[in-house]
């Protein structure tokens, strides 16, 4: 596969097996992120448990800075560069992102590689649980020394990331009668769409975009449950399920102009991070472009100025 050959969005741990059997550039990354008011820290785990050879990448860290305090948001030019010369990631490496709950955080890493127009990353679809579940071996060391290497001035498509006035802008328009009106879908669960229930983010009103639809992040995966093992994990959905899953939230008709492209179609969440499986669900069902609103509903939601809506339209 030469450098500029786009790799799969998705790969098994048998074939990142076999990638790491070859002789071709692979670099591993674990990506994962929890919640804010999870006790799991990520960093700790990754320090006793990881696929040989991987590096962590936080999404936190690996970020510019937001006016809100907002974390994760995407990294300029020279802070995405700067992280990949720490990896020892080059223009032609194969980087493969997993985490450790399967499919959940590193989606958005990858989408931040495909950003930066690094064609050469996919996702280990189900995880570093998966990759134990099939038998694969961790190693628990301290991780080696990565050579630094040298990544020239990425090229940032900046389409694939929505602002904040973007998404006002785009809220005033109907999309059942404005063509030019961008479709966004909200990966939160319903009862946060519906403002039933609370943001886990202390003092933040629950609800939604106007005209927004409601797609819950995890109704693009599946849990699995292997017999050797007691830990579940998740993966996509094949690709027929994944697209009556698109269907069932925005109806065929919108579902068939979003796939082939010919309506704009934006994804959101509680922060930009589960944003990232409703973007790749719809890569993988070969929808050619979509976009992320980076700050999502935390940055909506903690301006006064946003009308908040609480009910489904």
């Amino acid at each position: 596969m030469s450098s500029s050959t786009p790799a799969p969005y998705l790969i098994s741990p048998s074939h990142l097996r076999e990638l790491l059997s070859s002789n071709g550039a692979v670099s591993i990354l674990d990506a994962s992120w929890f919640m804010p008011n999870s006790p799991r820290n990520p960093q700790e785990e990754f320090s006793k448990k990881r696929i040989a050879g991987a590096n962590y990448l936080s999404l936190d860290e690996v970020a510019s800075p937001n006016e809100l305090g907002l974390k994760h948001m995407m990294p300029t030019e020279r802070i995405f560069a700067d992280a990949c010369e720490r990896f020892g990631i080059d223009p032609s490496s194969h980087v493969v992102i997993y985490d450790t709950q399967g499919v959940f955080s590193s989606p958005r890493a990858l989408f931040m590689f495909r950003a930066f127009g690094h064609q050469r990353s996919s996702v280990l679809d189900g995880g570093l649980p998966r990759w134990e579940a099939e038998g694969f071996s961790v190693e628990s060391a301290p991780p080696a020394q990565v050579p630094k290497s040298t990544y020239p001035s990425p090229v940032y498509d900046k389409d694939v990331i929505k602002s904040y006035d973007q998404m006002v802008s785009n809220s005033n328009l109907t999309p059942s009668s404005d063509p030019s009106a961008e479709l966004v879908l909200d990966a939160r669960s319903r009862g946060r769409y519906l403002g039933t229930d609370p943001e886990p983010r202390p003092g933040l009103s629950s609800g939604h975009i106007p005209h927004s639809f409601s797609l819950p992040f995890n109704t693009f995966l599946q849990t699995n449950t292997p017999l050797n093992s007691s830990a579940s994990y998740t993966t996509f959905l094949p690709i027929p399920e994944l697209r009556q899953t698109l269907v069932n939230a925005v109806g065929p008709e919108n579902a068939e102009l979003i796939i082939n492209g010919e309506r704009p179609v934006t994804t959101s969440c509680g922060s930009g991070m589960t944003a990232g499986v409703l973007w790749l669900g719809l890569k993988l069902l070969g929808t050619p472009k979509v976009a992320i609103y980076d700050e999502s509903w935390t940055g909506y939601a903690a301006r006064a100025s946003s009308k908040i809506e609480k009910s489904a339209d």
